[in-house]
C-alpha cells in the first residue's frame, strides 16, 4: 500500500487551477523527486501532504498511522535549548509511538484467538515496526547517533552545547535536519535541503538519504543531488503531474521521448480532424453525399480530442549580452594577504593570480572565508595585512544574496534594468529580459512583489548588462530553479572575461569552471579541472570515504550498487527504449493496410462523387433524351456509382472501427 496518494486531485484558488486532476503516490521505501518550475504547484502538494490545506477535488490517501517528517524551506526556532537538546527533543514522536504501540498489543492480545491469520501478521509486522521506532526514539545510543549526524552535516563538537538562537538561519536549518533524520519517520519531505549546504555536508547528505530507512519526496533543484539521490521522478508542469521512473537526467530523456510522441499524436489527429471538417463543409449540403457527412460529423463528436502538447523546450538564453571590453593579462592579484576579524584569524599568507579568461569556482565547508575572499577582491572587504592589485581597465560585477535588497522596490522590471541600460532602446531592453525569463507582461511587475527567484535573475540581468570583464558570484544560484540555473549557465557559458564564483551546484560548477579554489583551514589550493576532476584525481578522500568517517544508517539487505549492476541497468535500459521503438514499428506495421485503405476509399468516393455530378448534369439536360440508349446507359451508369459509394463507404467505416481498436 501507498504511504501516501493522490486521485485526480485538483486545488484552486478562486479562478487560478494550481492542480487539475493529480495523480501520484510515494510508496514504501521509495526516493521521489518532485521538480517543476518555480510556481507550479509543487509547494500546493506538500501542504496537501502535511494537511495544511484541503484539496477542491479527487481524493488523498495515507497509510495509518503514518508519521511525515517535514523539513520547509523556511522555518524558525526559538531558543533556550542547545542544539543537541533539539535535535534529540522527540517527545512528541515518542509519545506517539509509545501510544500506538500499546494499542496495537492489546488488538493483538484480544484477537489472538480469532484464528483471522491475515490480521494477526498484520497487526504483528506491525508492532515489530514500532518497537523498532521505540528503541530508535531514545537512549544513549541514540545521541552518539545524534552527533554523528549533526557532524556530517557540518557542526563540530564545540557546537552541541551552544543555544540554537546562536545560529544563523541556514545552520538552524541544518540542526531541524538532524532532527528529522534521528528521528526516521516513515516519509521524509524535504523542501530544497540543500540550499544552506556546502559541497562536503551535501555529499554526505545524499549518502546518508540512500541508506535511510525512510521513504523521501524531495524538492531540489540541484540536478546532481537529484541524479544521486532520487529513483523516481514526478514533474508539476500546467497543473498536472507526470511520473517517471529513474533519476533526473533519465527523466529529461523519457520526458523528451513523451513530447516527442504527444506531439505526433497530436499533429496526427489535427489533420484527420481537418479532413473530417472539410470532407463535412464540401459534402453536407448535397442530398447524394449528406449520409456521408453526417458520418463524419458524429465520428469526430466520439473522437477523444487529444490536448495541445506541452513546449519540449523551457525559454532559454537566446541572445547576446554586450561583450566585456578584452581585460589585461593579469586581472587580479593578492600577494602575502592575511584577513582578521578582531581575534579570528581568516587567512594568513594567502596568494592569488587571475589571469584573462580564467573561471574559478571557491569551494569549502561554510564558514571558512569563501565569501571573504570575494569580498577582498571585489574590494568591498579591505585586507588586513599584504596587498590586493587590480589589472588597467578592470571592470567588476560582483553579485551576493545582499545585493537583490538593492533594487529598488517601485520600480517596474522594465525600469529597473532600464536604470543601466544606457542608449538602449525599449526592444532591446524587453529582449534581454526576456533571455532571463521575463517576458510578456512580467516585464511590468514592480519588483516588489516578484519573487527571490525572480530577483536573483533581475540583479544577474542588471550585472550582465554592464559588461564587466572581472564577474564575481556568490551562490547565484540560490533562488533559482533548473530553469533559471540553466539559462544563466547559458548566458555564462560564451562569458569571455574573468570568473570567480562560489556554488554548491556541482553541474553548475562543471559546466563553467575551468579550476577550484579549495579554501580550508585560512590555505587556499588550487586544482585545474573542474569539480568532477578535482573528485577523481586530486581529492585523495573521495565522497564514499569521507562519508564513511560519519556512519549512516545501515539497511538490512540493501547493497550500495556495484558497477557490473550499473551497468547492467543501463544495458536494461537500453533494451527496454529497444523494446518500445520495436512496439512502436509493429504498431505501425499493423496500422498501415488499414491507413491505407481509408486512404484508397476516400479517393475512390471522391472520384465517384465527381464522376455522378457530371452524371447529374447531363442527366438533367433535356438534349440527353434525344438519344433514349444513351439516356438509359447514363442512367445505369449513375446507379452502379451509387451502389459502390455504398460498399466503398462501409469499407472506410470498417477500416476506421479497425483502428480504433488496434489504437496508436
Amino acid at each position: 500500500m501507498a504511504l501516501i496518494s493522490f486521485s485526480d486531485v485538483g486545488r484552486f484558488y478562486g479562478r487560478q487551477d494550481v492542480l487539475t486532476g493529480v495523480t501520484l503516490s510515494v510508496n514504501p521505501g521509495e526516493r521521489v523527486g518532485l521538480v517543476g518550475r518555480n510556481g507550479a504547484g509543487k509547494t500546493t502538494i506538500i501542504r496537501l501532504i502535511m494537511e495544511k490545506e484541503n484539496p477542491d477535488e479527487g481524493l488523498i490517501t495515507r497509510a495509518k498511522g503514518l508519521r511525515i517528517g517535514y523539513l520547509p524551506q523556511e522555518l524558525l526556532a526559538e531558543g533556550g535549548q542547545s542544539l543537541l537538546e533539539l535535535v534529540m527533543d522527540t517527545a512528541e514522536e515518542y509519545r506517539k509511538v509509545e501510544t500506538e504501540l500499546a494499542l496495537v498489543s492489546e488488538e493483538l492480545a484480544e484477537k489472538s484467538g480469532s484464528g483471522d491469520q491475515a490480521a494477526l501478521m498484520e497487526l504483528a509486522e506491525r508492532q515489530g515496526h514500532l518497537m523498532h521506532l521505540f528503541e530508535s526514539l531514545g537512549g544513549w545510543e541514540k545521541e552518539s547517533e545524534a552527533k554523528k549526524i549533526l557532524s556530517g552535516l557540518g557542526f563540530t563538537e564545540t557546537d552541541f552545547g551552544r543555544d540554537i538562537s546562536e545560529f544563523s538561519g541556514g545552520w538552524m536549518m541544518r540542526g531541524i535536519l538532524a532532527r528529522l533524520l534521528l528521528a526516521s519517520p516513515d516519509l521524509l519531505v524535504l523542501d530544497e535541503p540543500t540550499n544552506h549546504l556546502d559541497i562536503d555536508s551535501l555529499i554526505w547528505l545524499e549518502f546518508y538519504l540512500k541508506s535511510s530507512p525512510s521513504s523521501l519526496l524531495l524538492v531540489s533543484h540541484d540536478r546532481v543531488f537529484l541524479n544521486n539521490v532520487v529513483q523516481k521522478i514526478i514533474e508539476v508542469r500546467q497543473g498536472k503531474a507526470h511520473t517517471y521512473i529513474g533519476n533526473y537526467d533519465q527523466f529529461l530523456v523519457e520526458k523528451e521521448q513523451r513530447l516527442i510522441t504527444e506531439a505526433a499524436a497530436f499533429e496526427n489527429q489535427q489533420d484527420r480532424i481537418k479532413q473530417l471538417e472539410k470532407f463535412i463543409e464540401r459534402n453536407r449540403v448535397r442530398a447524394s453525399t449528406a449520409r456521408r457527412a453526417q458520418s463524419r460529423i458524429k465520428m469526430l463528436e466520439k473522437m477523444d480530442k487529444l490536448e495541445a502538447p506541452e513546449s519540449m523546450e523551457d525559454q532559454t538564453f537566446n541572445f547576446r549580452l554586450p561583450k566585456p571590453a578584452r581585460g589585461p593579462d593579469v586581472v587580479a592579484e593578492l600577494q602575502s594577504v592575511s584577513k582578521s576579524y578582531g581575534p579570528v584569524e581568516v587567512y594568513t599568507d594567502l596568494n592569488l593570480k587571475l589571469r584573462r579568461g580564467e573561471r574559478l569556482a571557491l569551494i569549502g565547508p561554510n564558514g571558512r572565508g569563501k565569501s571573504t575572499l570575494l569580498k577582498m577582491l571585489a574590494g568591498l572587504e579591505p585586507v588586513s595585512r599584504g596587498v590586493r592589485r587590480l589589472g588597467n581597465g578592470v571592470n567588476i560585477g560582483y553579485f551576493a544574496q545582499f545585493q537583490m535588497d538593492s533594487l529598488n522596490p517601485s520600480n517596474t522590471v522594465l525600469e529597473e534594468l532600464s536604470t543601466v541600460a544606457g542608449d538602449l532602446g525599449q526592444g532591446s531592453i524587453r529582449s534581454i529580459l526576456g533571455g532571463f525569463m521575463f517576458s510578456g507582461d512580467d516585464v511590468f511587475k514592480k519588483v516588489a512583489v516578484l519573487s527571490g527567484g525572480e530577483k536573483a535573475r533581475l540583479a544577474l540581468a542588471k550585472i550582465m548588462l554592464t559588461a564587466p570583464n572581472f564577474l564575481l558570484l556568490d551562490e547565484p544560484t540560490n533562488h533559482l530553479d533548473i530553469p533559471g540555473r540553466q539559462m544563466l549557465e547559458d548566458a555564462l557559458s560564451d562569458y569571455s572575461g574573468t570568473m570567480v564564483l562560489i556554488s554548491h551546484d556541482r553541474h553548475f560548477i562543471n559546466s563553467l569552471c575551468t579550476s577550484m579554489g579549495v579554501i580550508e583551514n585560512g590555505r587556499l589550493e588550487i586544482y585545474p579541472g573542474d569539480y568532477d576532476d578535482y573528485q577523481t584525481m586530486w581529492l585523495k578522500d573521495d565522497g564514499q570515504s569521507r562519508a564513511q568517517k560519519n556512519p549512516t544508517p545501515k539497511v538490512e539487505g540493501e547493497a550500495p550498487a556495484t558497477v557490473e549492476e550499473s551497468g547492467a541497468a543501463e544495458v536494461s535500459r537500453k533494451e527496454n527504449r529497444k523494446r518500445e521503438a520495436e512496439a512502436r514499428k509493429e504498431l505501425t506495421a499493423r496500422r498501415r493496410p488499414y491507413v491505407k485503405k481509408m486512404e484508397e476509399a476516400e479517393a475512390r468516393l471522391e472520384a465517384i462523387s465527381s464522376r455522378k455530378e457530371e452524371l447529374s448534369a447531363e442527366l438533367a439536360d433535356p438534349a440527353t433524351y434525344q438519344d433514349a440508349a444513351k439516356a438509359k446507359e447514363l442512367n445505369l451508369e449513375f446507379q452502379k456509382l451509387s451502389d459502390e459509394a455504398a460498399a466503398v463507404e462501409a469499407a472506410w467505416e470498417e477500416a476506421m472501427t479497425t483502428l480504433d481498436e488496434i489504437g496508436g
